[in-house]
């Protein structure tokens, strides 16, 4: 059994290597070839390039990547062409992986391929969802409204096979100690404002001064922010002129404990809002882009850009964007939710709503899941 996948960033890479493990815990005879990087390595693929040729993010800083993300779109379909693997798996990535796999099915038109992580065919270009149709045969998702959104959009087959934090529910729920913990005094409230550069030159200020706000408002509070290691230096030098300093923890298990035993977060949009919601903890959510970014605005067909929203499809978590992201606007929004109370009460609640909505059936993992199904695929077991 021959496997190609093609990942493109660092998040592709941490669902391909599980997705690697789960396949190869039902067939040991498995050989994976194709793009990834760190983890996927570590699981036995040689990839073909750094992920750092391709993984840019935004408008703007891929138009000088452009003649090598070229390059690598050729170089990898030249490799599937080589080694004519079983199956071929695009992770995310779209801008990337699609590129890879419509080449591949015009130049092998029998080549089963498997798209892990649908597109936003949702919230912008829905036509895609059609277009996918001709070199997609299975939409591995992992929002549960996604498939529904794919059959109404004639898009290919889709199935929800659970987003990965749900694997990681040990490390993001609180036992009993730590959910006292989110009731004490001084309370313990995260800030998160990007892992990303340009997110946190766009934010920090404006979180800074909510944060002087806030304490203000509800007296002491113990302001944790989980920063990424890379960017640590520049937010430690960012927060001096703070009126109030939070404490930064440095790594994922810091970060996680500070999850545990959090009252509320004021956090970026991304991610880490569905982080959040699995965890149970009440946030409210910023999000600030560029002036040519904010144009795209109007091609997107979407009530919310916070993924716990989409999911409930309601407004339950808060979310201040563009101008209207102001310090007066975020302490508003939070003081509630650290004080308590009915904004509180009804966050948490629709949290829990959330959290039976994406879970898989009893003992079944999105990995195992998604390894099942690409198996299927790769043997001929897939129905057109």
């Amino acid at each position: 059994m021959k496997v190609f996948l093609v990942a493109g960033e660092h998040s592709g890479d941490q669902l391909g290597f599980k997705l690697m493990q789960a396949i190869r815990a039902r067939r040991p005879d498995v050989t994976f070839l194709g793009v990834g990087g760190e983890a996927m390595e570590r699981e036995g693929l040689k990839s073909l390039f750094p992920l750092s040729d391709i993984a840019v993010m935004g408008i703007l800083p891929v138009v000088p990547k452009i003649p090598t993300i070229h390059e690598r779109i050729h170089a990898t379909v030249s490799a599937l062409m080589i080694e004519r693997p079983d199956v071929l798996v695009i992770i995310d990535s779209p801008d990337f992986t699609h590129r890879v796999a419509k080449r591949a099915r015009q130049l092998r038109p029998d080549l089963p391929v498997v798209d892990y992580v649908s597109p936003s065919v949702w919230a912008w270009r829905p036509g895609r969802a059609k277009a996918m149709r001709a070199y997609v045969d299975h939409v591995l998702a992992l929002l549960p409204f996604e498939p529904g959104e794919h059959y109404r959009l004639n898009g290919p087959k889709c199935t929800y096979v659970g987003h990965p934090l749900t694997e990681r529910l040990d490390v993001l729920r609180p036992d009993a100690e730590e959910e006292a913990a989110r009731g004490a005094s001084p309370p313990t409230v995260l800030v998160l404002p990007g892992s990303r550069r340009t997110e946190i030159s766009r934010l920090m200020p404006d979180f800074g001064a909510a944060l002087g706000l806030i304490r203000e408002a509800v007296g002491p509070v113990d302001f944790v922010l989980p920063a990424v290691s890379h960017l640590e230096a520049e937010i430690r030098a960012k927060i001096e002129s703070w009126p109030v300093r939070p404490r930064i923890v440095i790594g994922e298990e810091e970060k996680y404990a500070a999850f545990r035993r959090a009252r509320a977060a004021l956090a970026a949009s991304g991610t880490v809002s569905l982080e959040l919601a699995l965890s149970g903890v009440p946030m409210v959510v910023a999000y600030k882009i560029s002036r040519p970014e904010e144009l795209l605005k109007y091609l997107v067909r979407v009530p919310s850009i916070v993924l716990p929203n989409l999911i409930l499809s309601e407004n339950a978590v808060p979310e201040i964007l563009q101008e209207h992201c102001t310090p007066e606007a975020l302490a508003k929004g939070m003081i509630p939710l650290i004080q308590g109370g009915k904004e509180r009460q009804t966050q948490i609640s629709r949290l829990e709503k959330l959290d039976r909505l994406m879970r898989l059936d009893e003992g079944q993992t999105p990995s195992a899941l998604a390894a099942e199904i690409v198996l299927r695929v790769a043997e001929g077991g897939e129905e057109p």
